[in-house]
């Protein structure tokens, strides 16, 4: 059967469906007007005959737009109605979404899972921060572009048509299984409800499954209320048994009880597959890679150790003409340099002149980054945590030695490690010196936008 070509407004042409659930269908269509392609969702007709229902998913999808400049949020360009359907116009993304994702490949590499994770959360955290929450976090509504970079879709919208609860049969099917415990009683979702949704969809990305999978979707959600949280690890044996605190912490039937942010509860996955990472075994480089690089030291770092040499250069001089009466000569190749040097022993001060080369000392040698027994996953994660509060001089140290271990083992630890690094370097003003890490994350990381702004900035600092 055509597919009816009136469907959409006049400036929307060519529709063609490309995802069909309970609430609507959506489109691809082409903007006549702009002249690019864009995703148009229709409110289903059996919401759209409920006027109170047209009103509110008119009203939740103005709010959503809000969230439109921020990172990781799908845009929407336009809202509206036609032929008494509510529409949503929003950006449109070629690389399908995480549903997809697991459906035909299953349990993800968990590198890649945390770098979506880290983008949803970002998302999700903005979106808190103006006082929108999302109600319906799920694989399905988080789509990737074709950088592969998750964007978080439909902000508010299940709210909108009336889906906050069970009690509407039909209208959660695929959805239960990511409720947190106080929707699944139909009480308000709030922004824990929605980290709560991102931990079931973490732990189904690195497992492959969901915590309370069911084939009842009443016994999945009931799971959600009564049940314990799984161990990760039991259930998937390729998993640490560190993520499974992680995981009972972001699962907590209490809301007050979970992560106080989608930042947070990425970073303490991070820091448990880390801490793992480091106690069971260790990276080698491959072969043919570089040997680890030695940091160089800082800026304020090379005056500490200039100063303190050219004291002991001079103390030298000074106990050599004590030692030999003041015969000592410089050599015929440097211009002698007369000097005034203040000596305090037991109170008693003494100045004496003496004649120091003026030739400066040869530079120090730059010292090697400190040792450490932990990981450079680790020290990255550990160094990221200073980053999250504001210390990126302690940052810095730690995530210097992570750059050193995880050089060359080309892991995508090493890509985090080197833009960290290079961040928190921009971040203290040492631009000149964060650009080579920079380059490094650029490099490792060609996909991501972070390195590439961060390098922009640093050189044009």
């Amino acid at each position: 059967m055509a597919l009816q070509t009136d469907i959409l407004p006049p400036r929307y042409r060519s529709p063609k469906r490309i995802a069909q659930g309970g609430m609507g269908e959506v489109y691809r269509a082409t903007d006549a007007t702009l002249g690019r392609a864009v995703a148009v969702k229709l409110l289903a007709e059996r919401y759209s005959r409920d006027d109170a229902v047209r009103q509110r998913f008119t009203r939740e999808a103005l709010a959503a737009a809000r969230l439109s400049g921020e990172p990781y949020i799908v845009t929407i360009f336009d809202v509206g109605e036609h032929a008494e359907r509510p529409f949503i116009v929003m950006e449109y993304l070629s690389g399908g979404s995480l549903e997809q994702q697991l459906r035909h490949e299953g349990a993800q590499e968990p590198g890649q899972a945390l770098e979506w994770l880290e983008q949803a959360a970002l998302a999700l955290d903005a979106a808190h921060r103006h006082g929108v929450v999302h109600r319906d976090v799920k694989p399905a509504n988080l789509l990737l572009d074709r950088n592969n970079d998750v964007h978080v879709a439909d902000f508010g919208i299940a709210s909108a048509a009336g889906m906050d609860s069970l009690t509407m049969t039909g209208t959660v099917l695929g959805t239960a299984g990511y409720l947190s415990p106080e929707q699944a009683q139909g009480e308000r979702a709030t922004a824990a409800s929605d980290r709560y949704s991102l931990a079931v969809v973490a732990f189904e990305l690195l497992s492959g499954r969901r915590p309370f999978e069911s084939e009842s979707i009443t016994a999945e959600a009931a799971a959600h209320v009564n049940a314990q949280v799984p161990s990760i690890a039991r259930m998937c044996e390729e998993l640490p048994h560190e993520l499974d605190p992680v995981f009972r912490r972001a699962l907590a039937k209490n809301p007050g009880e979970r992560f106080e942010s989608a930042a947070e509860f990425v970073a303490a996955l991070r820091a448990a597959l880390a801490e793992a990472a480091g106690t069971t075994r260790s990276l080698r480089p491959t072969v043919g890679s570089r040997p680890p690089r030695r940091v160089a030291p800082s800026r304020s770092g090379w005056l500490v150790l200039a100063a303190v040499l050219a004291l002991g250069a001079v103390a030298g001089v000074v106990a050599a003409i004590l030692l030999n009466g003041g015969s000592d000569k410089p050599k015929a190749a440097a211009a002698p340099r007369v000097r005034t040097v203040t000596l305090t022993q037991k109170g008693t001060t003494v100045q004496r002149t003496v004649t120091a080369p003026t030739t400066p000392p040869p530079p120090p040698t730059p010292p090697p980054a400190a040792s450490s027994s932990q990981s450079g996953f680790a020290l990255n994660d550990a160094g990221y945590q200073k980053q999250q509060a504001g210390d990126y001089a302690g940052a810095l140290p730690l995530l210097q030695q992570a750059v050193a271990k995880l050089n060359g083992t080309g892991v995508a630890y090493e890509g985090y490690a080197n833009y960290n690094l290079g961040y928190t370097l921009l971040q203290l003003g040492r631009c000149s010196e964060a650009i080579q890490y920079l380059e490094r994350a650029k490099k490792l990381e060609p996909s991501r936008h972070e390195p590439k702004d961060a390098l922009k900035q640093a050189k044009r600092c």
